[in-house]
């Protein structure tokens, strides 16, 4: 019996080798969760910072509410509107994705259409609220 020769990754994988694979939806879901997860952890201090600004004082506030107009430090108000829009898409995302992994472990759908169809419910749903909280913040309505 000949022997079939299989191509597999080797344990040292680079990312630029990682990204020719096409994940399906639900996989790209999945890592969009972790990534999500990182970048609040990551900007966890500006999310205290702005808290801290938020409650501190009335002098506090006036500091953070002008940092979302004139800018604080150098950065321009645009640059940090942005970073939380960021944060508001992290959260959102992270949150309803975290939703349908509980949804899925309740009710043992692991089938690969119920995985499609919530990973596409969870990026819409994530998007639109972004996209509607993010003209909020941008001040469109």
């Amino acid at each position: 019996m000949p022997e079939i020769s299989r191509t597999r990754p080797g344990a040292n994988m680079r990312l630029i080798e990682a990204l020719q694979y096409r994940l399906p939806i639900a996989g790209v879901v999945s890592i969009l969760h972790r990534g999500s997860g990182m970048l609040m952890f990551f900007l966890l201090p500006f999310v205290i910072w702005l808290f801290d600004k938020s409650v501190t004082s009335e002098i506090s506030y006036d500091t953070f509410a002008s940092a979302f107009v004139a800018g604080i430090g150098g950065v321009p108000g645009v640059v940090i509107k942005l970073v939380v829009l960021a944060l508001i898409w992290a959260y959102l995302f992270h949150a309803i994705a975290g939703l349908r992994h509980l949804w899925m472990d309740a009710t043992h759908s692991v089938s690969k259409q119920q995985g499609s169809s919530s990973a596409i419910v969870t990026v819409a749903l994530s998007t639109i609220l972004t996209v509607a909280l993010g003209a909020k913040l941008f001040g469109l309505y």
